[in-house]
């Protein structure tokens, strides 16, 4: 049946069932015919970036966007998951800066061009293994990736709706939190 005339620029990705026929190619022979082989599939994904609402599968199997509004809220949890994401980064710089340990300063004398001896400090910087500061940073760092990968499957999509989304979180996210991000610049650097 011929349904070239049908729509279908708003279709999902399709789950399609493995055909295989029997060890001579055909469908003839010992009785062995089609069948289907289980539980194989070939998914077909939207390979190129569309704007639609209709069958949106995101992240899970049971997670459909039919509707505008579902469009809408899967939109606004994508820009605030990517804004939590930026958030997670910075926050994270912060505490391994605030919770370092065993700072420790290192002065030793170097011979100067001229003969006499100048005194150069070296500032060495330790965290503690098995520490409730290292422990949060772990955990921490295990929602970061969870995240990026949340993010990145979100992408995937290629909905360009989901993606602006995700790139807008990113953007603002970064602007309201990486305005702290402290710079640290070395006084001992002569190239610029």
């Amino acid at each position: 049946m011929d349904h070239s005339h049908h729509d279908h620029s708003n279709m999902a990705p399709t789950l399609v069932p493995l055909m295989a026929t029997d060890s001579h190619g055909d469908n003839g022979g010992h009785g062995g015919g089609v069948h289907m082989m289980m539980p194989a599939f070939y998914f077909s994904p939207q390979m190129t970036f569309y704007f639609g609402y209709k069958n949106v599968e995101l992240l899970f199997a049971g997670l459909v966007i039919n509707t505008p509004g579902e469009m809408v809220g899967a939109c606004i949890g994508c820009f605030l998951l990517a804004v939590i994401y930026e958030g997670l980064k910075i926050g994270r710089e912060f505490l391994l800066r605030r919770n370092q340990v065993n700072v420790r300063y290192n002065s030793m004398p170097v011979p100067g061009a001229d003969g006499t001896m100048l005194m150069e400090t070296h500032k060495t910087v330790g965290q503690r293994m098995l520490s409730l500061a290292h422990l949060l940073q772990t955990f921490l760092h295990v929602i970061q990736v969870v995240v990026s990968y949340f993010l990145m499957l979100v992408f995937m999509t290629y909905n360009a709706y989901l993606c602006i989304a995700v790139a807008a979180g990113a953007g603002v996210g970064y602007f309201l939190f990486s305005w702290k991000k402290a710079v640290v610049v070395d006084i001992t650097e002569h190239c610029h």
